[in-house]
């Protein structure tokens, strides 16, 4: 692990050939213009983005790529951050360079901004071009959560296909659908929606141009494992450093800034990474649950499933290889009403297990085993219990 203070051509070229697991390279992007911006502390950093000509700047991006595919392994990926200035001039050179043959994906960057200051259509997304170079590269899939928009409770069914050459739900001899037991999710798609560093983010820095630590991280993801080596050969504040560190990756760290190289080092010393109230709540307009429902299927580590009043969600039972339903008492239901729509949703999409959180008393009286069986299994929820606890003024 090492951190370099000078020019990535000069400092990569020393690097040994096939070495190097990843490569994420956040160059210039010929803005033509010098950015600035004042840390926290009041501490101003500036780089110089400025060039002669487009052809000066095609031939400095050229030499320092061939250099990157050289330290590359076999298996070895490269992703090039962009935006619009010359976006479309740094593809040619990586086509050349890696083969056209190599392209994996062209990574969207989208997040929100909001500004009044540009006539058109508002900036909100910046290029991530990814080649390996070679087609036996290193890829870990990762998956993302299903769109609110999604039946779960379908696509937990398998599918066949019938004598008419049609898809249809597979079914036993007894005629009962056949259920999946475990859906991972969606895989990670090229569009990636991840906040833009709001000035208060604990992990600025006051560095122009500083990417989220997310952003790398998802990068690093799936590309690396743990103990494999990343180089960043413009790596400006560190981000990229900062996120290999914390996922256990090796790093090489290259840039012409002492500002840079000082405030990288920093970074590793004592690494803060920002929590996104964004990531961690999403949006989706789709998502009807209230809070303090949904709060609940997460407290049971379940998938929430939206427009269907007698299921909530499903619990993977990675014990039993098996999916269990899950609905929470309405506060407009008996504990009645709810078990008898529970039940009769388990029956509709033969699942065999079910787990029933009660919320409130009722004013229905019922015997306990009235509403039990060999399928559902009734349980308080915790604030329910908390609530029968106070009544009973136990302290």
């Amino acid at each position: 692990m090492a951190i370099f203070l000078g020019d990535a051509l000069e400092v990569v070229s020393k690097l040994e050939s096939n070495s190097v697991q990843v490569i994420y390279l956040d160059p210039p992007f010929f803005s033509q213009k010098r950015h600035t911006l004042s840390s926290k502390e009041g501490k101003t950093y500036d780089f110089d983005d400025h060039w002669n000509s487009l052809s000066d700047y095609t031939n400095f991006m050229t030499d320092r790529i061939v250099e990157c595919k050289r330290v590359l392994k076999d298996s070895g990926t490269i992703f090039l951050h962009c935006d619009t200035s010359a976006a479309h001039h740094l593809r040619l050179i990586l086509d050349n360079v890696f083969g056209t043959e190599n392209f994996r994906s062209e990574i969207i960057w989208h997040y929100k901004r909001w500004s009044n200051s540009k006539k058109g259509l508002l900036n909100a997304h910046q290029t991530i071009y990814f080649y390996s170079k070679t087609n036996k590269y290193k890829f870990n899939k990762i998956y993302t959560d299903y769109s609110a928009t999604t039946n779960l409770d379908q696509i937990t069914q398998k599918r066949t296909r019938k004598d008419n050459n049609k898809s249809g739900y597979l079914q036993d001899n007894d005629g009962n659908v056949v259920l999946d037991t475990q859906k991972n999710g969606v895989p990670l798609s090229d569009v990636w929606d991840i906040p833009y560093l709001n000035p208060k983010a604990k992990e600025r820095t006051g560095y122009p141009t500083q990417k989220p630590i997310h952003l790398l991280k998802q990068i690093i993801n799936i590309s690396t494992d743990e103990g494999d080596t990343v180089l960043d050969p413009f790596c400006g504040s560190g981000t990229s450093m900062v996120a290999a560190k914390l996922m256990g990756r090796e790093y090489i760290g290259v840039d012409i800034s002492s500002d840079a190289i000082e405030i990288t080092n920093r970074r590793l010393l004592h690494p803060i990474e920002s929590n996104s109230e964004l990531l961690k709540k999403g949006i989706d307009g789709y998502k009807n649950i209230d809070p303090t429902k949904l709060s609940l299927l997460n407290y049971f580590h379940a998938k929430p499933i939206y427009r269907n009043k007698g299921l909530d969600g499903f619990i993977n039972d990675s014990i039993n290889n098996k999916l269990m339903g899950i609905k929470i008492q309405n506060n407009d239901e008996s504990i009645v009403e709810s078990f008898d729509k529970f039940n009769r949703a388990l029956s509709k999409k033969n699942i065999s297990t079910g787990l029933l959180v009660q919320t409130h008393d009722d004013d229905l009286k019922f015997d306990f085993d009235d509403i039990t069986s060999e399928k559902i299994t009734l349980i308080k929820s915790p604030d329910f219990i908390l609530q029968e606890v106070m009544n009973r003024k136990i302290y």
